[in-house]
């Protein structure tokens, strides 16, 4: 059996390999029209913009203030923002929603703007009960996952522009 496993995945290597040659870029990467983009700045979106630019494009990230690249991702505004949508017989909150959003531009030299002000605004419902500290924990992994979301189409949209 080991050999056989060996020897399977000697192939699955080699196959990779002969995609990769032939200009296959595997699921998930994607191909940014320049070389470089700067992106400084420390919070849970620019964290994870930051490793999935490094590991999911062609693109170098640099983050060392003054150090050149080709555009700079600016952050314009974040926001988390709680709307109640329903009350229940009682006055209390049965129903509410989780928005996020990101205003972000992407700027290249001499002010050129690659990517003008854009909005991401990402919503999630939540019904409410009793449990507070479950839904606390709920409010934030939606948080997570809508902050995802934003860092993929903000990938999706940097690739797309020209």
């Amino acid at each position: 059996g080991g050999v056989m496993k060996t020897l399977a995945r000697a192939l699955l290597v080699a196959a990779l390999v002969a995609l990769a040659g032939c200009g296959f870029k595997l699921r998930g990467e994607q191909t940014f029209p320049f070389e470089s983009i700067h992106i400084s700045g420390n919070n849970l979106l620019l964290n994870e913009l930051s490793r999935n630019v490094a590991s999911g494009t062609n693109a170098k990230v640099v983050n060392v203030p003054g150090e050149p690249a080709a555009v700079r991702f600016n952050l314009l505004g974040e926001a988390q923002e709680k709307v109640i949508l329903a009350l229940n017989t009682q006055g209390r909150v049965r129903e509410y929603q989780l928005r996020y959003r990101v205003i972000f531009s992407v700027a290249g030299e001499k002010g050129f703007n690659f990517i003008p002000p854009s909005e991401i605004i990402l919503t999630r419902d939540i019904t409410f009960n009793d449990q507070v500290l479950a839904k606390e924990n709920e409010e934030q992994l939606l948080y997570r996952e809508m902050r995802s979301d934003a860092v993929q189409q903000i990938m999706r949209r940097i690739a797309a522009a020209k």
